[in-house]
């Protein structure tokens, strides 16, 4: 039995990068969604995000979504 050491550092480093880059995502989607602390005399309605913070926030939870939805793709077709 010979294993293939390039193929499976490739396999890492892929997996590595992808994991980091969908938790990366995720992060900001949370971040993008959390409330920020409403300043002395601000209405809690002004703590709310953005709008661009939530369209940004959407849009990294649907990069997260498929993303995985591709990966269970993968998964299943084999």
């Amino acid at each position: 039995m010979s294993i293939d050491w390039a193929a499976l550092g490739q396999v890492f480093g892929v997996t590595l990068a992808v994991t980091v880059g969908i938790v990366g995502l995720f992060t900001v989607g949370i971040v993008g969604t959390s409330r920020r602390p409403a300043a002395e005399g601000e209405a809690a309605a002004a703590a709310a995000p953005g709008t661009g913070a939530r369209t940004g926030a959407v849009a990294a939870f649907a990069l997260c979504a498929a993303a995985v939805a591709y990966g269970i793709y993968l998964i299943v077709a084999a």
